[in-house]
């Protein structure tokens, strides 16, 4: 029987955890010997379920439990029997993450997750919410009144293209995330809202994280198969973004799939010049070869693609460029998502000012690109991709270095 569910061990020695102004030291020593649930489709987990000899209905309580019910306790699995839920619980996760920080945002609509897993490797997660009427959630003991509650997910750990300007690229790659730590990372912030009182805890899920989605495709399709499977999640595909820097082999995969899921790529300049420097993936994927695959992916699809385009001031962000950019996407079923940069600590990029931002607005939407510009989420909580992770490692290596007693917070 294959189930995936290779088991590995794992040894942490030492983890300093940040959170809310406090350091701590803890010693963690972590064995995982049991199978992620979350790491198994529906056939698989049939067929684990069939090899203990239970009745295949039970495959189908389950999967309530971990996606509807948003279960993280096998005792609040009721119409399990007891034997079953003894066996899950001394075999089996539900999920191998564990949050180590969390920040929110001064008007409580963005909140941001450093999560921990079984190999002491950390990555993020940022729920984002989105009125529908003017107000905060604090206007009312009531569940605000959000329009949107969308996840933005990881699906590596640190990333491998390398973008000067994004704290992730820099951080460097270490290793693709898991089909379970994915979808953990959603399952977290649908908890999240569900306890806020929300019946459709979540209505969107972008896939613009940490890491580039396509290097692994097959690990981040099975996500999406995850979060759209009626047994599983049941979210609509037309509700789910994900967002690629360009490579192209990916954007064709994705098109044989035949799907209604959005796509998103990274543009961030008008010439393979620019773009070589600003997303380095740009030199095996060049300008002419992306943009051959978005029209193949508008041609076989019929749906809109999206252009995220990062403003940096003096880099990219002059008229002549934006009427680059213009000239690039002509003809195309498209749309320009205009983001001012997150600064970042290390990055000598700075973001662009507003009357430049504007000014590039105007000329995309004079030659009939739609143009839209991103609202800004969470800068005070380090909301863009990598910042808290790289912020919280930052203070472990200076806490790290100090001696064990200065270490210890109160």
């Amino acid at each position: 029987m294959d189930v995936r569910c290779r088991r590995r061990e794992y040894t942490v020695e030492l983890v300093v955890l940040y959170f809310a102004g406090k350091s701590r030291i803890a010693k963690v020593n972590v064995t995982e010997k049991r199978i992620d649930l979350l790491n198994l489709d529906t056939h698989e987990l049939t067929g684990l379920i069939a090899s203990w000899n239970e009745p295949v209905y039970r495959v189908r309580q389950l999967q309530r439990w971990l996606y509807r019910e948003l279960a993280d306790d096998f005792d609040a699995m009721s119409n399990l029997p007891t034997t079953l839920r003894t066996r899950l619980k001394e075999e089996t996760t539900l999920g191998s993450l564990r949050l180590v920080a969390a920040q929110n945002s001064a008007d409580g609509l963005t909140r941001k997750a450093l999560f921990q897993m079984a190999d002491g490797q950390t990555v993020e997660t940022v729920l984002m919410r989105y009125l529908d009427a003017p107000g905060s959630p604090e206007d009312s003991s009531d569940p605000p009144n959000v329009a949107r509650r969308t996840v933005c997910l990881s699906t590596q750990v640190g990333c491998p293209v390398g973008c000067p300007f994004c704290e992730t690229g820099q951080a460097g790659y270490i290793r693709n995330l898991t089909l379970g730590e994915i979808v953990a990372q959603v399952l977290y912030f649908a908890r999240v809202e569900k306890r806020a009182g929300y019946e459709m805890p979540l209505t969107n899920i972008v896939i613009m994280g940490m890491g580039e989605p396509f290097m692994k495709f097959n690990v981040t399709w099975r996500a999406i198969e995850a979060f759209t499977d009626p047994a599983r999640l049941g979210m609509g595909a037309r509700r789910i973004t994900v967002s690629t820097s360009g490579y192209v082999d990916g954007i064709y995969q994705l098109i044989q799939k035949h799907s209604q899921v959005n796509l998103a790529v990274s543009l961030h300049a008008p010439d393979d010049k620019l773009r070589d420097v600003l997303v380095p993936v740009n030199r095996k994927y060049p300008l002419r070869e992306l943009m051959n695959a978005c029209h193949a992916y508008v041609q076989a699809t019929h749906r809109r693609l999206t252009f995220e385009y990062a403003l940096m001031d003096g880099i990219n962000d002059s008229p002549q460029q934006a009427r680059g950019v213009a000239e690039l996407l002509a003809g195309l079923l498209c749309h320009v998502n205009l983001i001012p940069l997150n600064p970042t600590s290390e990055s000598p990029y700075q973001r662009t000012p507003y009357a430049r931002v504007q000014e590039f607005q105007r000329i995309l939407n004079n030659a009939k690109i739609p143009t839209t510009l991103r609202v800004e989420k969470g800068i005070e909580i380090a909301a863009g991709c990598g910042q808290l992770r790289q912020k919280i490692t930052q203070h472990n290596s200076q806490m790290a270095a100090l001696p064990l007693a200065t270490s210890v917070g109160q």
